[in-house]
């Protein structure tokens, strides 16, 4: 019985170039999950979009002298010409700018104040008297109050992840002058939090297929006790507030943006010509997930559990399989100082398929892992190349060339033979069990175990050896490799869609890997292969010094 499944991905801020950093953290492994469930024949919906709202964005257009809006429209083409080349398969990324997701966001924010969940109250706001203007948090600077680190920001700290107020930071500035702000009294309407304690609690105690970092982190929020939180602010910038006297405020990015998966299943639903289509997404017996980086936790877990709690109907999270960070050469990822590789410009220069299997095996699934250009350059020149591409090329050609282009007739099978074809449905087998699991790192890397015992197999029986003098063992582990090559493309296909499509195709089947499921499709003889190319380039060893080279000098694409 197939089931249902939403997958929430970020939603990227529309201020800059995406990086690894990103994709490690949530887009691949959310495809990786979409793609999977996809070929088990479940009912999948993935959304996000750009996050088009905040001060990233309108402090971005300062400093380009240009407006939000050409900030966004700029930075969102940009998004979905990624995804489409690095093939991160989104049923539906939009926007937090349309009409739809103000609707849905005005509605669940209304809901919730008629409820007594959201409130009127005062609070001081940061004001330059320099810039003459109030200052949203993200334009406030200082030094945290829980680790020191000097640049924490008036939203949250970069450095440890702890969501702040801006007045606990010390040494408060404004971003944009560095001048000391002073505060000023300003009404705004605040989420209550902390009615939602003792039923949060519960929740998570309920949570234990939850990955240890993310309890770990809720329960650190938990243990603290939740804090009211302010959901307007003094900008122009935004989702209006849809109440009277509060006209030059709009709705804080940090609430409207949660909503926004919401809003896209619904958008998407009307554009499939059924307004209603969302619902068995988010009110029937569907399991949702949600695909974010670390620093995202505390409004997964927490914020938007609440929020959806306090509105009532809606499904809440199943899982929240959030990554650590992914570290650059070693060094901590940082945009504004230019130590970071833009997914845009490594698409312009290298195929899809060897980064996805690269972050893949080295995904930061329970601690922060490294991306190098060495380690790029060996798993594709070792991994893909010399093991699952060599292993494809030499037996397809092989085939082609020996058997009429044509499956062999095997013959009785040996032992051996029956072994490989046995590991590969194992495989199969582990492999779905740990992609249920969202374990992404140890499913990639059981694939590709399965193609480097494939390879010991193929050099021990020797088919180029035997095709002369006893054709019909030669026939026997050639199509015992074919056999396992169906289960490779299947297994792989999640983590590489491209080169399963060639390999899928190459070994004569026609439509496309999801069509054919999540099975071993043992091939019967006479059936027709088709002429056979290579499916990964390898790559010289320069790159490795050439890429390295020009990690300093990408600061053009700082991203606030």
């Amino acid at each position: 019985m197939s089931e249902r499944i939403f997958i929430g991905v970020a939603w990227p801020y529309a201020n800059g170039p995406l990086h690894l950093g990103h994709i490690a953290g949530a887009y691949l492994p959310a495809d990786i999950f979409a793609r999977y469930h996809r070929l088990k024949g479940n009912k999948v919906l993935m959304v996000s979009g750009s996050d088009q709202h905040g001060a990233p964005i309108t402090i971005r257009a300062e400093q380009e002298s240009t407006t939000p809006q050409e900030v966004v429209d700029k930075y969102h083409q940009q998004f979905v010409e990624c995804w489409k080349k690095l093939g991160i398969s989104f049923d539906l990324f939009t926007t937090t700018g349309t009409p739809n997701h103000s609707q849905v966001t005005h509605d669940i924010f209304l809901t919730l104040l008629n409820k007594g969940y959201i409130y009127k109250d005062k609070m001081l706001q940061a004001y330059c008297p320099k810039c003459q203007r109030f200052l949203p948090d993200r334009y406030l600077e200082g030094t945290c109050p829980h680790c020191g680190f000097t640049k924490a920001r008036g939203d949250e700290c970069d450095e440890c992840g702890k969501p702040l107020n801006p007045w606990e930071l010390k040494d408060l500035r404004c971003y944009l002058c560095s001048t000391p702000p002073r505060s000023e009294s300003s009404e705004h309407f605040f989420l209550s939090l902390s009615s939602f304690q003792g039923k949060l609690t519960d929740w998570t105690k309920e949570q234990t297929h939850w990955r240890r970092n993310v309890l770990g982190t809720t329960w650190k929020f938990l243990d603290e006790g939740l804090k009211d939180r302010a959901v307007t602010r003094d900008l122009d910038w935004g989702v209006i507030v849809p109440q009277s006297g509060f006209e030059r405020k709009r709705i804080y990015v940090w609430f409207e943006a949660v909503i926004g998966y919401l809003s896209a299943s619904k958008e998407w639903a009307k554009l499939q010509g059924d307004d209603t289509a969302w619902q068995a997404f988010w009110q029937d017996d569907a399991k949702s997930f949600y695909f974010i980086g670390k620093d995202n936790i505390f409004f997964h877990t927490l914020v938007w559990p609440a929020m959806l709690m306090g509105y009532g109907s809606l499904n809440l999270p199943y899982d929240v399989p959030a990554n650590e960070f992914l570290t650059i050469e070693g060094k901590k990822l940082s945009t504004s100082r230019g130590w970071a590789i833009w997914l845009h410009d490594y698409l312009e220069r290298y195929e899809p398929d060897p980064l996805r299997y690269t972050l893949a095996v080295n995904m930061p699934e329970t601690g922060d892992s490294d991306f190098s250009w060495r380690e790029f350059l060996r798993r594709n020149n070792n991994e893909l190349v010399a093991t699952y591409g060599n292993l494809a090329h030499r037996v397809l050609t092989f085939a082609y060339r020996n058997f009429d282009g044509a499956v062999p007739a095997p013959g009785e099978l040996d032992k051996r033979s029956q072994g490989l074809l046995h590991e590969a449905e194992v495989t199969l087998d582990g492999v779905d069990k740990l992609l249920y699991r969202c374990e992404f790192k140890g499913a990639v890397k059981e694939a590709m175990s399965l193609a480097q015992e494939a390879n010991r197999y193929l050099d021990e029986q020797a088919p180029w050896k035997t095709i002369k003098t006893e054709r019909e063992t030669s026939a026997k582990s050639v199509y015992t490799v074919l056999s396992v090559l169906t289960a490779l493309k299947t297994v792989f296909y999640p983590f590489l869609p491209f080169s399963s499509e060639k390999l899928h195709s190459f070994l004569g089947f026609d439509g496309s890997v999801k069509e054919a499921g999540w099975k071993v499709q043992f091939l019967p003889p006479g059936h027709k292969l088709r002429q056979p190319k290579p499916l990964f380039v390898k790559l010289d060893e320069d790159i490795v010094a050439k890429e390295s080279s020009q990690l300093v000098s990408l600061k053009e694409n700082q991203k606030i």
